[in-house]
């Protein structure tokens, strides 16, 4: 079983006010990620073979999702007179994170990808920002026929501050831990796709004597790493890491690597050793 996140960095200019999506990138991740599953023997997504392995993708909201929700200060408490705003912060960011989501899935399923949209503010609950509400049905049910599920950083319910923003990573952490099939292999293989190349000591955009980590088994090995972004609702590169932390308690490995570069989504699908950051 393959999870693979892409991250709204790689995807869209994450930094911009306005919606913007990276095509160069986007179409260039979508045909590595079609010839890694037929080098993988995955085919079967694309001709009628068997396989025993299932794909989920996960991706970011980057530049639509990021700034309406920090806008209208989605997660964040409030009283009842500003709930009307609140409501209406929460529709555009929800519009604005489906529109990124046809944007990939229709470019994925241009390259022969079939995929399916999963829109989380329909189903996902969460109780103080974290999920408590999750059913994987219907995702293992795409699976098993065959589907690739596409699902996405979005806002959601909240049982206690009314609404919050729903991350992609803590999506992918829910997923790999809960995602059981009958009909394929459970071995889980968690590939995060970044803007740099792993973890590194410090933030690598800021300063130059940050060193790179090969293998975190801990947050003691960061000196200093804050967002890499300046705008981010869920907690940046620390959130990413944390997730994945709780991960490797239970013995699911992941890895993160700069899908920036040509051939790494490729050559991580193809568990090439790549540049990267192994968490375990």
């Amino acid at each position: 079983m393959i999870i693979l996140k892409l991250g709204g960095s790689i995807l869209t200019n994450k930094n911009s006010k306005k919606a913007e999506v990276n095509y160069t990138n986007l179409n260039r991740i979508a045909n590595e990620i079609k010839n890694a599953l037929i080098n993988k023997g995955m085919d079967n997504f694309i001709n009628n073979n068997s396989s025993d392995q299932g794909l989920v993708i996960i991706h970011g909201a980057g530049s639509y999702g990021h700034p309406p929700a920090k806008k209208y200060e989605i997660g964040k408490n409030f009283n009842n007179d500003e709930y009307p705003k609140k409501r209406i912060g929460f529709s555009k960011t929800q519009i604005c994170v489906k529109k990124l989501n046809t944007i990939i899935c229709d470019i994925l399923v241009n390259h022969g990808l079939p995929c399916v949209s999963i829109q989380a503010s329909s189903f996902i609950t969460t109780k103080n920002k974290r999920i408590n509400n999750f059913n994987l049905d219907s995702i293992e049910k795409y699976i098993d026929e065959g589907f690739i599920p596409v699902i996405y950083g979005d806002v959601v319910l909240d049982d206690e501050l009314k609404v919050a923003v729903l991350s992609g990573d803590q999506i992918l952490q829910y997923i790999a831990i809960n995602l059981n099939l009958s009909s394929k292999s459970n071995k889980k293989e968690v590939i995060l796709g970044t803007d740099v190349n792993g973890v590194y000591t410090k933030n690598p955009k800021k300063y130059d004597d940050a060193k790179h980590i090969p293998v975190l088994t801990s947050l003691d090995d960061i000196d200093e790493l804050d967002s890499t972004t300046n705008i981010d609702v869920t907690g940046g590169m620390i959130g990413k890491i944390k997730e994945l932390l709780e991960l490797a308690e239970i013995g699911i490995e992941s890895k993160i690597i700069n899908a920036n570069e040509h051939g790494a989504i490729l050559d991580a699908l193809n568990n090439k050793n790549i540049k990267g950051t192994k968490i375990k």
